[in-house]
């Protein structure tokens, strides 16, 4: 894989490497012929995130390592994100300084090489070890979402920064009415005497576009959120929203001609009989973490490349609870669907993630799986 990538779009790059850098440890590199994906996951497969630049964003984008290797596409792997990250580390220095960057990804060379031209000749080259890697898929359709919210990203941004930036969570109420909640989500242990509260009001005319069926709400992690925020506004991309029940997956998404990005948040889950009494009282309603519909949302990994984002997400939690692997030797070693290596007791379980393998990967992999272990969701950096 080769591309060349010249002017502001440098620094969009970089942007985007910032915003990833706020879901996962790691980024996923994979060259497609509809353009470059980089995508990151978090450990608990609770928060996944995804930005698609198209051929028409780079000045030259050859997916595979030939001019004969046009047609299929091109080598995948992963690298640590503190390494990527520190190349576009200085967004001012990006823009000013950088006139030029070059990717190139050599499955014969072992290498992933970023080089950056800059002003009165000088060249940096970061050349990274990676691993090569599955395809990493999410399962979701915005089409199964009840409701969608369309705002201008400076609305959210000026919504979010009056919360403290140690607050985890962060609950999205919408009614039919138009009204639009943004409350700081606190648990039920936390004492009163640490308690503080914000919440934020918003009308139906602030946004572009506004299709609430019934009220509605849900929780999900502030972090992730933040950093898609931060490359909406400087991009002046407008957000849309889709969202459902609780426990269902909550999808951000912007769209360009040269760029689409999702970012795809699991949600809370509410107990049916917390919902029955909260007919009749107006208390905090709780939440059951390990729900066993949470689990109708993950998928198999899979042997075939077939997948794709944007792929039907189960159309009721009415599937099998348990999750289905290829290998029923995986199943007996994670009986729970569990994470290794993140903690036990998770906020956010895994919801709607799995790996793509292809035939010639499918041997390697069971031997030598390892697992995405990336900073908890609930870390604030």
């Amino acid at each position: 894989m080769k591309c060349t990538i010249t002017g502001g779009n440098v620094k969009a790059l970089g942007k985007a490497v910032h915003s990833l850098s706020r879901v996962g440890d790691e980024i996923y590199i994979e060259p497609l012929q509809e353009g470059l994906s980089l995508r990151t996951v978090n450990a608990s497969r609770s928060a996944y995130a995804c930005f698609l630049f198209a051929p028409l964003f780079f000045q030259l984008y050859q997916p595979g390592e030939s001019e004969s290797d046009l047609d299929a596409d091109g080598f995948r792997c992963k690298v640590l994100m503190k390494s990527f990250l520190a190349i576009f580390r200085s967004l001012p220095s990006l823009e000013k300084t950088v006139e030029k960057c070059l990717i190139s990804l050599s499955s014969h060379a072992s290498r992933f090489r970023v080089q950056l031209y800059c002003k009165y000749g000088v060249i940096k080259t970061h050349d990274l070890s990676f691993q090569d890697c599955e395809s990493l898929q999410a399962v979701f359709d915005t089409g199964q979402c009840a409701h969608a919210l369309h705002a201008p990203p400076r609305l959210l941004v000026d919504a979010v920064v009056h919360f403290p930036l140690t607050q985890a969570e962060v609950t999205l109420s919408a009614s039919p009415s138009g009204k639009v909640t943004l409350r700081s989500y606190l648990e039920e242990e936390t004492e009163p005497s640490r308690m503080m509260v914000t919440e934020l009001c918003l009308s139906e005319d602030e946004f572009q576009a506004f299709h609430v069926k019934e009220e509605t709400q849900v929780t999900f992690c502030l972090k992730e959120f933040r950093g898609l925020l931060s490359f909406a506004e400087s991009s002046n991309l407008p957000l849309n929203i889709h969202f459902d029940i609780p426990g269902r997956p909550a999808i951000f998404t912007l769209e360009d001609p040269v760029l689409n990005v999702h970012l795809v948040l699991a949600t809370l889950a509410e107990r049916e009989s917390s919902q029955k009494n909260n007919n009749n009282s107006t208390s905090k309603p709780a939440y059951d973490f390990a729900g066993d519909d949470i689990d109708a949302y993950m998928i198999a990994m899979e042997t075939t490349c077939d997948g794709a984002e944007g792929a039907e997400a189960p159309p009721s939690p009415t599937f099998p609870s348990r999750r289905t692997f290829s290998d029923t030797r995986e199943l007996e070693s994670d009986p729970e669907g569990t994470v290794p290596g993140t903690p036990p007791q998770k906020r956010f379980r895994s919801l709607f993630f799995g790996s793509v393998l292809s035939p010639s990967q499918l041997l390697v992999h069971s031997c030598t799986s390892q697992e995405v272990l990336a900073e908890d969701s609930e870390g604030e950096t």
